[in-house]
């Protein structure tokens, strides 16, 4: 277990808020903890942090509006809503603003610290090695970094973004099912994960559309195929 990870935790439900704080103690995480978005955005200001939890409904300012000023400020660091609201509407408005995942209330501490050490993991929280670059056409993938380098834009990946497209890469030319990604990106297979992962093949696709020779084929049913050349689109 990671024991020096450090979590903004932001949460207006007092009874819940110290319950999840005290369990995630003696996980071994730090945790800065605020009740509103607007402490919320203070307090990432001033400090480092591995990864953020935020409730989608607070006063002041809605974790919505926090998470899409805290990813303006760092494209990488992971960001997870903890909402009562479970309505595929409001997932999938909190993956376009930059969340990376949801939880929905109520929840067990153990799922919420397994999608912790998930994400911790891929970021390379506990092993910041460079894992190299990979050429994509006229396109580099830093997958260190989590940058997409062209020739006039540097694009900033997400962390998930980034997981998504390594393990695309890895695999250039090979189908790679759906269920196969979804557990290996996402850590489930769930309906939610499931939409998840067509909300950011959409977002890798608008990425790499400035290399007409790279594309991510849709192999209906199955999964997708990244190809650098020869693409034919499969229906």
């Amino acid at each position: 277990m990671n024991t020096k990870a450090k979590i903004l935790y932001a949460e207006d439900d007092v009874t819940l808020s110290y319950v999840t704080r005290d369990n995630l103690e003696l996980y071994g995480y730090s945790i800065d903890f605020c009740e509103d978005g607007v402490e919320a955005l203070r307090l990432f200001a001033l400090n480092h942090y591995d990864i953020c939890i935020l409730d989608v409904m607070m006063p002041k300012m809605d974790g919505f509006q926090a998470a899409q000023i805290i990813r303006e400020k760092n494209e990488d660091i992971p960001i997870i809503f903890l909402t009562a609201k479970s309505t595929k509407e409001d997932k999938i408005h909190g993956l376009k603003i930059g969340a990376d995942d949801y939880i929905t209330k109520p929840f067990s501490i153990e799922e919420l610290v397994l999608k912790i050490e998930v994400f911790l993991k891929r970021t390379g929280r506990k092993n910041k090695k460079a894992m190299g670059e990979i050429a994509l056409g006229k396109l580099v993938f830093d997958i260190s970094n989590h940058t997409l380098v062209g020739s006039d834009k540097t694009r900033h990946l997400t962390y998930r973004e980034a997981a998504l497209l390594k393990l695309l890469c890895e695999n250039q030319d090979t189908i790679v099912k759906r269920d196969d990604i979804l557990m290996q990106v996402w850590g489930d297979d769930h309906y939610f994960a499931s939409r998840s992962l067509d909300v950011f093949i959409s977002r890798l696709r608008k990425y790499l559309a400035t290399d007409s020779i790279v594309k991510i084929e849709n192999i209906h049913n199955v999964g997708y195929r990244l190809k650098t050349k020869n693409y034919t689109e499969s229906i």
